[in-house]
């Protein structure tokens, strides 16, 4: 198995970053529909239907995909001999980081089906902080991998 991970880790890599690239996409843009949603559409009306339906195709036909992928690529290159070195830092600040990236990920799901129910939404300014959080973990998780601290 190890032979075939070391044949291979150049496209499991760019198959890894182009996940990386797409589920960012989208940690960046729900809550900016969801900034929109509240602002401007409100919870009932031809608008609000048009949010429900961008804001779940986001998350279920990119999101998600690209979540899964990015975890299954990811593993894939930590179990590919010689790629990390456990006994180093910056693969546990790369994996936490990680982990509180698909946590966020998860609350986006959890607040889109507050948008559905109509209850227990946030503020517009809510989500505009909330939407900083993926730029700061990528800043870490890049740092990490890159300078290999």
């Amino acid at each position: 198995m190890s032979d075939i991970l070391s044949n291979w880790y150049p496209y499991i890599k760019a198959l890894h970053i182009m996940s990386v690239i797409a589920w960012m996409a989208g940690l960046f843009y729900l809550p900016r529909l969801f900034i929109h949603h509240v602002e401007t559409a409100g919870l009932s009306g031809p608008s609000h239907d048009l949010f429900l339906v961008m804001e779940e195709k986001l998350l279920r036909v990119i999101m998600n995909p690209a979540m899964i992928a990015t975890w299954l690529f990811g593993l894939l290159l930590v179990m590919t001999p010689g790629i990390v070195g456990w006994d180093m830092i910056w693969p546990w600040t790369k994996g936490l980081s990680v982990l509180a990236m698909t946590g966020f990920h998860m609350w986006l799901a959890r607040q889109r089906k507050n948008f559905v129910a109509g209850e227990g939404l946030k503020t517009g300014r809510t989500y505009r902080m909330m939407n900083e959080l993926p730029t700061l973990l990528m800043v870490v998780i890049v740092l990490s991998v890159v300078v290999k601290f």
